[in-house]
């Protein structure tokens, strides 16, 4: 119980005074109780990142399927690496409004440009180990100095999505602090179950 007493509190400390967070009890589907919405910036302007009011609304398509052929759509592991914190959607969130962090879509260009988390930024797991510049990593690929690298999420399009995870090992094998890495490991699927705002993305 202490435990969780702290954790919550800590929680609070992370997210409660953020400006970007804002509260409305107009809105019946909140984030938290105490926030309905997060403004976040993007390269076309700020954002409002907020739940879908119907609540009766069910997600259709593509990311309301269940079970995909594995390989290659297997199960990734709880704790992708180790030292890489596994995030939920409120410290994506906390990171998405944070000037200080990245949170980064590790799927590819398709994918990103047809619906993506507002606010982040597309970095192909395939293309990730070449643009650690754009990070804060100073080099090239095999030479890279990553002492002022920034903190990054990385995300893609799920559970049972091998991006993400991929694109984790790849900047760990080019020497970016694992401690400095956060994985969303729900992705696409699960922001999207919780009814939160996607926008398309930018080429």
């Amino acid at each position: 119980m202490t435990r969780m007493i702290a954790l919550i509190s800590a929680m609070w400390l992370l997210l409660g005074p953020a400006t970007a967070f804002a509260a409305d009890e107009t809105k019946e589907v909140k984030i938290r109780p105490d926030i309905a919405s997060v403004e976040v910036e993007t390269a076309d302007g700020a954002v409002t990142i907020e739940r879908i009011q119907d609540t009766e609304h069910e997600i259709t398509g593509y990311f309301a399927q269940t079970s995909r052929a594995c390989p290659p759509f297997c199960i990734q592991p709880f704790q992708v690496a180790e030292g890489v914190a596994t995030i939920g959607e409120l410290e994506l969130l906390d990171m998405l409004t944070d000037p200080d962090a990245m949170v980064i879509d590790a799927r590819t260009v398709d994918w990103h440009a047809e619906e993506t988390i507002p606010g982040s930024l597309n970095i192909p797991y395939t293309e990730i180990a070449g643009r650690l510049d754009e990070l804060g990593c100073v080099g090239s690929s095999a030479t890279w100095d990553c002492k002022d690298a920034k903190s990054v999420a990385l995300y893609c399009n799920g559970l049972w999505c091998g991006q993400s995870p991929t694109a984790i090992r790849a900047m760990l094998r080019e020497g970016y602090p694992a401690e400095r890495i956060f994985y969303y490991r729900g992705g696409m699927q699960s922001w999207k179950i919780l009814g939160l705002t996607t926008v398309e993305g930018g080429l």
